[in-house]
């Protein structure tokens, strides 16, 4: 059976020889873990999603949730599956001991959750969005709402959404229009309309809390008046115990490009002036609150753009070896027999390219995750500091570089296959659908784009950045005794200089004021930013490749080399492709500012 999830031998490569998880047992928090009970867990999520999550794939594909009397049917594989994941502990995998966790390192947890986010993406968005609802009411709920609404969640019996946009606004929160009236008891009466809310009805659990954005009667304009409510699908009685129905309507389900698996719902609350809400944190900071959720929903983002790019590259690898096909170009023996197409050059291309992006890509999000855990338990306050600084600098690439990246791997697998590939009788072209979601929700690629050169590059004084640029240096630096690193790390460095010198040039731009012209070429800026960021972990991935050939391991031999060869490609294909992209924002060109819409 090909290995369709991801490979074992690179997450132990990523985990143990780049990321260096067992350190992590050094820590006081993850102190009675090992690599032993790390790669237990890993192994159990490995099961559980190829046992329960991988097999009804294909038919929550092709039986998307219906509607039907008010309520969102699934399909019955859908809840054994989602109750696995609850049974075997991950949806409390980094939570306390204390409290029923797993306490794993964000870093373990997030190659655990890979293996469900290659095997469904659709089944697994409703644990992960009640996982990050939850994360939410720990940080900024009272303890009556963590009594009341955190602790089932916990639990599994309670599910969560967050609720954000609405029908004429879209991305833009500022313009939402959903009120909240205080009621005289400490809680408020909604109304407005929700929509594109992942996981906004089922059947999975005995409770949904949506976690919705909404304004108070004396808001202020614009974003700073957006507050954050809680919104359960029942009430519940002082006792813990559900109440009746809120006044929350499924108004229906949005039919989808792929992810069908989840549901897409609109949602009415207050059509009958009795749903009912409560604050959570201060009136007018929802949107600061919101954004914990929405930065952890990025990142979950971009890896599950890893996972479905992976599984394109895995699937079409091994079609490549066993689809025999034409001969070499040097061969003019018609009689001879056909060679599989892995050996034709341009199928190595293509998988060389799938290769480079997704495992570039894998690496980044696991790298993300290890930053995750270094902002809570490293030793220092200065290394947490620095750690949360160069998080939320990298947040946009880790989800925009593989949600554009990884999806054009699944291209890529799809044409591996050739025909085979545009056809239902074969998953390909069910990832390349999944996966087309992902650089449009959770903020699209121009919103990310906004967001590093507008906002995370000059935060702190550009501290995030500078700190990249130092790490990336320092990688470098490891490289230059090896050789052989030379022709990759020189481009490399060639293009953080010259990114930099970019970079200093449109922050001053945006210093004067001239903020459309700064911002015009964002998406330029992104793409290069990214490709340098994957060009540095692939560059950090060969120095460890190198280390491991001297270890002289015949077993492990062709795995460095692999790894050696996509580095080579991606820094030495893609990455001198940026200088374009970089002498158009040097010249601030305008094609696309000055463009009038009467021109189209």
């Amino acid at each position: 059976m090909p290995e369709t999830l991801l490979s074992p031998r690179n997450l132990a490569f990523e985990l143990y020889e780049v990321l260096d998880a067992q350190a992590l047992t050094q820590r006081p928090r993850f102190a009675e873990h090992s690599r032993e009970t790390f790669d237990a867990a890993l192994a159990t999520a490995r099961t559980i999603a190829e046992k329960f999550f991988a097999p009804h794939n294909r038919k929550a594909d092709e039986n998307e949730p219906r509607y039907m009397d008010g309520r969102a049917e699934l399909i019955a594989e859908v809840k054994p599956a989602v109750d696995a994941f609850l049974e075997a502990g991950f949806l409390n995998a980094n939570r306390d001991f204390e409290v029923g966790g797993m306490q794993l390192p964000s870093l373990v947890s997030q190659a655990c959750f890979a293996h469900f986010q290659a095997a469904n993406a659709g089944t697994t968005a409703y644990p992960f969005l009640t996982m990050g609802a939850a994360n939410l009411i720990e940080s900024f709920g009272s303890p009556e709402q963590k009594r009341l609404y955190l602790q089932p969640m916990i639990e599994g019996r309670y599910f969560g959404t967050m609720a954000l946009t609405e029908p004429h606004a879209g991305s833009s929160l500022a313009d939402i229009r959903t009120r909240a009236e205080p009621a005289g008891d400490g809680s408020y009466r909604l109304k407005g309309n929700k929509i594109f809310i992942s996981g906004g009805d089922h059947e999975l659990s005995e409770n949904i809390v949506h976690m919705v954005l909404a304004k108070l009667p004396d808001a202020p304009a614009g974003v700073k008046g957006i507050s954050l409510f809680i919104v359960p699908k029942y009430l519940v009685n002082a006792d813990g115990s559900r109440g009746p129905r809120n006044d929350v309507l499924l108004a229906g389900l949005f039919h989808k490009m792929g992810w069908r698996g989840t549901t897409s719902t609109a949602l009415n609350f207050g059509d009958n002036g009795q749903c009912v809400g409560y604050l959570v944190g201060q009136p007018h900071q929802g949107l600061a609150c919101m954004f914990q959720m929405m930065n952890e929903a990025r990142i979950g983002v971009g890896m599950g753009a890893v996972m479905l790019g992976y599984a394109g590259y895995l699937y079409s690898l091994e079609y490549a070896r066993q689809r025999p096909q034409g001969r070499l170009p040097d061969n003019k023996d018609p009689h001879s027999p056909a060679v599989p197409i892995i050996e034709h050059s341009d199928v190595k291309r293509m998988l060389l390219a799938q290769k480079a992006y997704v495992e570039g890509a894998f690496d980044l999000g696991l790298y993300a995750a290890r930053l995750f855990d270094d902002t809570h338990t490293a030793g220092a306050e200065t290394e947490r500091k620095q750690a949360q600084e160069l998080l939320d600098l990298l947040t946009p690439i880790v989800k925009s570089w593989p949600s554009a990246f990884c999806l054009k791997a699944n291209e890529l697998a799809i044409q591996v296959l050739g025909g085979h590939g545009y056809t239902r009788e074969y998953p390909v072209e069910q990832y390349y659908r999944d996966n087309r979601l992902n650089p449009i929700h959770e903020g699209t690629e121009g919103i990310q784009s906004l967001d590093l050169l507008g906002r995370k590059l000059a935060q702190n004084n550009g501290a995030g950045l500078k700190q990249l640029i130092r790490l990336i240096a320092t990688t470098a630096e490891r490289a230059s005794p090896h050789p052989a690193l030379d022709p990759l790390r020189q481009p490399l460095e060639q293009l953080v200089n010259r990114l930099q010198s970019v970079t200093l040039a449109l922050l001053g731009d945006l210093a004067q004021g001239k903020v459309a012209g700064a911002l015009a070429n964002s998406a330029l800026y992104l793409k290069a930013f990214g490709h340098c960021v994957i060009g540095w972990r692939w560059l950090e991935q060969a120095v460890h490749a190198e280390l491991g050939l001297l270890k002289g391991n015949p077993a492990d031999r062709d795995f460095y080399l692999g790894k050696l060869q996509a580095a080579r490609y991606f820094l030495t294909w893609e990455v001198p492709g940026c200088h374009n992209d970089l002498a158009l924002l040097e010249a601030r060109d305008d094609t696309c500012l000055t463009m009038q819409d009467g021109w189209f």
